[in-house]
């Protein structure tokens, strides 16, 4: 095995320029996947830190104005939701309905300190919103149930709010605010990507605004659904439920809006797998050219070597030690630039993961060990398959023939 490698490696020093020019297609080739899976990777990865299969398992109700006249009312008209509503689709829907929250929001309220104020709205939520939200709590606490059941005047605010009423660096937890003309305690500073609400416990929220019982939006955590068809039945049971409710047509999609999170979520990993695939295509293609290359080259090295394949074979050579060296040539051509393609690849999507970092566009766009195997896996066998048919046609070539050949 060793005089083999020995053998290979004096023919490719023996070719230079050929070997080089060769195997730059086949390092270009696999420097362009590389590169390619870490860009999928990183809106893979973007996607993944957005969204996951967990949190998208969430259907969203929100007020509406009917389209459709029925049973004597006319269209036009508004349509609120309500706290019994909840009980409604709880009943109605029992096998898919995990969980069920609902919010008030109390708008255009001037939340104010001795410093400074801004105006704002609150929003009354449950200690649940903390999770399905993705609220990043910093200092202090979320609302929790000890609130909700004491109707506390508690206010959890964003880290930008505090800096504005508090000024920077000052710690706001302990501290109060007045809205609403009424005075709450600061108990949680919070920080996010978008999201600047103001929050305070629901039952707060619902005694200030009123006994009317009527909510801003009802969120659904649902269960046993996992596909698009299921998502899709579970949202018309759902506007089925409200439209008995509140007396409006069951298809009267303007009734209330329902935007349901899982089928959205089920919508873009199906676009992220069909990318990674595209991905994996548009590189191997690309790599086959420089594979093709490997293979012309190994034809033309057999045509040249014709007199000393006919020797070899006179003196005993066996034809499977000739296809052996071809082979393992071919390999070691298209593995050797290929890793070069690699390291370059990688180095690259390393640079490009710096550059990025904190972007909302790529996370991490680097190949894990997982695509390294994978592509050399697919650097042996395309190798083998290069080498494969020159290969063949030198054990065919008859000794005889071979000795007379110039």
């Amino acid at each position: 095995m060793i005089d083999l490698f020995r053998e290979i490696a004096q023919i490719l020093a023996h070719n230079k320029m050929r070997t080089f020019l060769t195997g730059i297609a086949v390092a270009w080739g696999i420097f362009m996947l590389i590169v390619l899976l870490g860009m999928s990777r990183g809106v893979l990865n973007n996607f993944n830190s957005f969204e996951s299969a967990e949190n998208a398992a969430t259907v969203s109700i929100w007020p509406g104005s009917t389209e459709k006249s029925y049973c004597g009312y006319r269209e036009g008209r508004s349509i609120e939701l309500k706290r019994t509503d909840i009980n409604a689709i709880a009943e109605h829907n029992r096998n898919n309905v995990n969980l069920l929250l609902a919010s008030k929001v109390i708008n255009n309220v001037q939340i104010s300190t001795p410093r400074d104020y801004i105006a704002d709205g609150l929003f009354g939520v449950f200690p649940e919103n903390q999770h399905t939200d993705r609220i990043n709590i910093i200092k202090g606490r979320f609302i929790n149930q000890s609130d909700l059941d004491t109707r506390r005047k508690v206010i959890v605010i964003n880290s930008q709010t505090a800096n504005v009423l508090f000024g920077e660096g000052v710690d706001a937890i302990g501290k109060r605010v007045d809205a609403f003309g009424l005075s709450w305690l600061v108990i949680g500073v919070y920080i996010h990507d978008w999201n600047k609400a103001s929050f305070i416990p629901f039952t707060t929220a619902m005694t200030l605004t009123g006994s009317d019982g009527t909510v801003s939006n009802i969120a659904v955590k649902i269960k046993n659904v996992s596909t698009t068809e299921e998502g899709d039945s579970l949202d018309s049971s759902l506007r089925r439920t409200l439209a008995k409710q509140h007396s409006f047509a069951p298809d009267d999609q303007n009734a209330v809006h329902i935007w349901n999170r899982f089928t959205g979520y089920l919508t873009a990993l199906k676009a992220t797998t069909i990318l990674e695939i595209a991905v994996w295509l548009i590189g191997i293609f690309t790599m086959l050219s420089g594979i093709v290359g490997v293979s012309n080259i190994m034809f033309v090295s057999v045509r040249e070597r014709t007199h000393e394949i006919g020797i070899r074979r006179a003196i005993g050579a066996k034809p499977r030690s000739i296809l052996t060296q071809i082979v393992v040539e071919s390999i070691t051509i298209t593995t050797l630039f290929g890793y070069i393609g690699i390291v370059c690849g990688t180095l690259l999507t390393n640079l490009i993961a710096k550059l990025t970092e904190g972007s909302d566009m790529l996370v991490n766009p680097t190949v894990d060990i997982s695509i390294a195997f994978k592509v050399t896996l697919v650097l042996i066998v395309a190798g083998a398959l290069a080498g494969l048919a020159p290969a063949l046609k030198a054990i065919k070539i008859k000794p005889v023939e071979a000795l007379h050949d110039e």
